[in-house]
């Protein structure tokens, strides 16, 4: 997906909204659809998560690969989830909100991996799928933490709660897919 530097300030400014009126204790979630022209691409169809950091720090992620939904509606929707439902961390407070700093990650569709090669550290995220576990990283992660192609996929399955080599096994499945990452330092 293409999208403008008008539409990544936008999706910035509802993300940023939608957790504002979270905080607020709003029980009307933020329409996005109000304020995205009849022509724009937040109103495609897309997967996508939000990642909250407060100095550097991770604070909430939460995200969906698919959706029937306009990007803008999943954006409100992820960034208000990643404030207040990431069971990794207490809700995101009103006080702490000057100092949050918002990504989005807007994703392409994954695709199976079949050759291992195939795969670019920066260039892909990760989703590693075993029985009833799943683990995801976004592409970011590894250039954030120096990780090789191997690293990565061996941090993908500890993610998932699986041994860290697990994706050499038949049973697991990866899967890849890219990102069109916005945050709040972008210059496009």
């Amino acid at each position: 997906m293409v999208l403008s530097k008008t539409d990544k300030s936008k999706l910035l400014s509802i993300a940023r909204a939608s957790i504002e009126a979270t905080l607020g204790g709003s029980s009307e979630t933020p329409n996005p659809g109000l304020e995205v022209p009849a022509d724009s691409a937040l109103l495609t169809p897309c997967g996508a998560f939000v990642t909250l950091k407060k100095k550097e720090e991770l604070r909430g992620c939460i995200g969906r690969f698919t959706s029937n939904s306009p990007l803008a509606q999943v954006v409100t929707e992820m960034a208000s989830a990643a404030a207040t439902k990431d069971s990794r961390f207490f809700p995101v407070s009103a006080e702490e909100l000057s100092d949050i700093e918002i990504e989005i990650s807007v994703l392409t569709p994954m695709k199976k991996v079949l050759d291992f090669r195939e795969i670019k550290v920066g260039r892909d995220g990760l989703c590693v799928v075993s029985g009833g576990m799943q683990g995801v990283l976004l592409p970011q992660v590894a250039t954030e933490h120096n990780l090789d192609r191997e690293s990565f996929l061996d941090e993908t399955c500890i993610k998932a709660g699986l041994p860290a080599s697990s994706w050499r096994e038949v049973k697991v499945e990866v899967f890849s897919f890219q990102a069109v990452i916005i945050n709040e330092d972008f210059n496009d």
